[in-house]
């Protein structure tokens, strides 16, 4: 599978400055599997989540992403970042399936299964079911994280939180959304 350019050149870049702008505490970075094909799940606060999570693993995340951000020349950067494009107005096999390709091939994915930015007063949005759906169908681990604190310059307040990964155990893609859903609720509480 030909890893994306643009994510190759530009993920150092973005280590440093988030590394030094925003100072973000990370734990339990061990329980991201170093190959195998996984998908990293967890809320969404701001757009720099993913260059959040980026910073995180050396490892190439294939973020699913609005399919909006394909429009004019945004749309050659984040194509050559390895984004997968979501058509939100719908329920859009094409990415999952092609999510499923790359997990099949033993990537990493990287998805918000809120769906956008949780601009509520709400811990979390309900989740959508493709984190779930995609493991569960490409038998890839999960490792649930949270991110905590706010993208103030040299706040030292920023967390993210990795958690075990496991496997779908169900068939009941509910049951195990809800499960997922759960794990990152549940820690987001604790604040």
């Amino acid at each position: 599978m030909k890893e994306p350019i643009l994510y190759m050149i530009t993920r150092p870049i973005i280590k440093i400055f988030i590394r030094i702008v925003f100072r973000p505490r990370y734990i339990g970075l061990d329980n991201i599997p170093s190959n195998g094909s996984i998908v990293l799940a967890g809320n969404h606060t701001k757009f720099f989540d993913p260059l959040l999570i980026m910073s995180s693993t050396d490892r190439i995340v294939h973020f699913l992403a609005k399919d909006s951000l394909y429009n004019g020349i945004k749309g050659i950067i984040f194509k050559n970042m390895g984004i997968i494009p979501v058509n939100r107005k719908i329920h859009d096999k094409d990415a999952l399936n092609k999510a499923k390709i790359f997990l099949n091939a033993g990537a990493s994915i990287g998805i918000f299964p809120e769906g956008t930015v949780n601009k509520t007063k709400d811990i979390i949005m309900p989740f959508k079911i493709g984190a779930v759906k995609m493991a569960h169908d490409t038998n890839s681990y999960i490792v649930p994280f949270t991110i905590k604190g706010k993208f103030k310059i040299f706040n030292n307040n920023l967390k993210i939180e990795f958690f075990k990964p496991y496997k779908i155990s169900s068939d009941d893609l509910t049951l195990e959304n809800e499960k997922l859903m759960n794990i990152i609720s549940n820690s987001l509480e604790k604040r």
